[in-house]
C-alpha cells in the first residue's frame, strides 16, 4: 500500500518515512511538508492512475490545518485514508478528526511499535474490507472496524501498572513541577513508587526532570509534564507510555 507522509518537521518526516518503508506491504511514495504540497501530490498521483492509499498526516502544518486538508480531499473525490500523527491531545480535536474521516489518531511522541501496530491493523482492516460484494453480516463489519478502534495497550515495564501510571500522570499534569514526594502524596503512593512512574514518564518523553535550587543543600529534583514537548530525542509516542521515542519537537 502506498503512503504519503505529510509532516513539516524534517527530522520527524524522515523518521516516519523510514519506518513506513520497514513495514511489509507498505511503501512511502513521498514526503511533503504542507497542505498545498500534499494536495498537488495526490492530484498528480490520481491523474497518473496511482492514487495514494494512506496519509500519515500531521495536523499543524505551515499553510493550514490537517483536518481542513481532509475536507478538501473528500470534496475533490479523493478516497485516501488518513492516520493523524500529532501531539494535539484535545478531545474536541479527536472528535473533529473522527468526523473528518481519520481512521487512526496517533499521539506524539510515540514508540516505533505504536506506528507498527497502527499500520498492521490498517492493513488487516483493508484486507477485511477489500473484497467485492456484500458483508456476510453485522459481525464482519464489527470485526473490521474493531481492527481500527481497539489497539493493544503498550506493555509497561515490570512492576508498573496502568491505573497507577494514569493517576501519577494526572497529578503531574495538574501541577507546576512536583517532587517525587509531592507527586506520591497527591497520588496516594510512596515517594519511591512515585519516582519510578515519574522516571518512566521522563523516559517516554511525556515529562522532564529539572533541579530545583533552594537556599541550602543539594537541589531537589522536580518533574514537569510536557505531553511530549521535551522528550529524549527521536521521532514520535503512545499516549500510554511504553518506551516511546520522542520527537525533536511536537505540535
Amino acid at each position: 500500500m502506498s503512503v504519503l507522509v505529510v509532516e513539516d518537521d524534517p527530522v520527524a518526516a524522515a523518521a516516519h518515512t523510514l519506518y513506513v518503508g520497514r513495514e511489509p506491504g507498505f511503501r512511502a511514495v513521498g514526503t511533503v511538508h504542507g497542505c498545498a504540497e500534499a494536495l498537488r501530490f495526490l492530484e498528480r498521483a490520481r491523474a497518473a492512475g496511482r492514487p495514494v492509499d494512506l496519509l500519515l498526516l500531521d495536523l499543524y502544518l505551515p499553510d493550514g490545518h490537517g483536518l481542513q486538508l481532509c475536507g478538501t480531499l473528500r470534496a475533490a473525490g479523493h478516497a485516501t485514508d488518513v492516520i493523524a500523527v500529532t501531539s494535539a491531545r484535545d478531545l474536541a480535536m479527536v472528535r473533529r478528526a473522527v468526523s473528518a474521516g481519520v481512521v487512526q489518531y496517533l499521539l506524539k511522541p510515540f514508540a516505533a511499535a505504536a506506528l507498527h501496530d497502527r499500520l498492521e491493523r490498517y492493513a488487516r482492516y483493508r484486507d477485511t474490507l477489500g473484497r467485492t460484494g456484500a458483508a456476510t453480516g453485522q459481525d464482519e463489519v464489527d470485526q473490521a472496524l474493531a481492527l481500527l478502534r481497539m489497539p493493544e495497550r503498550t506493555a509497561l515495564p515490570k512492576g508498573l501498572s496502568a491505573p497507577t501510571l494514569d493517576t501519577v500522570a494526572g497529578v503531574l499534569r495538574a501541577g507546576a513541577g512536583l517532587s517525587a514526594a509531592a507527586a506520591g502524596a497527591a497520588a496516594g503512593v510512596s515517594r519511591i513508587t512515585a519516582r519510578r512512574y515519574l522516571e518512566h514518564l521522563v523516559d517516554t518523553g511525556l515529562a522532564v526532570r529539572e533541579p530545583r535550587y533552594g537556599t541550602v543543600g543539594r537541589p531537589e529534583l522536580c518533574y514537569r509534564w510536557t505531553g511530549g514537548s521535551g522528550g529524549s530525542g527521536g521521532f514520535g509516542g503512545s499516549d500510554v507510555p511504553g518506551g516511546g521515542v520522542s520527537g525533536p519537537r511536537t505540535r
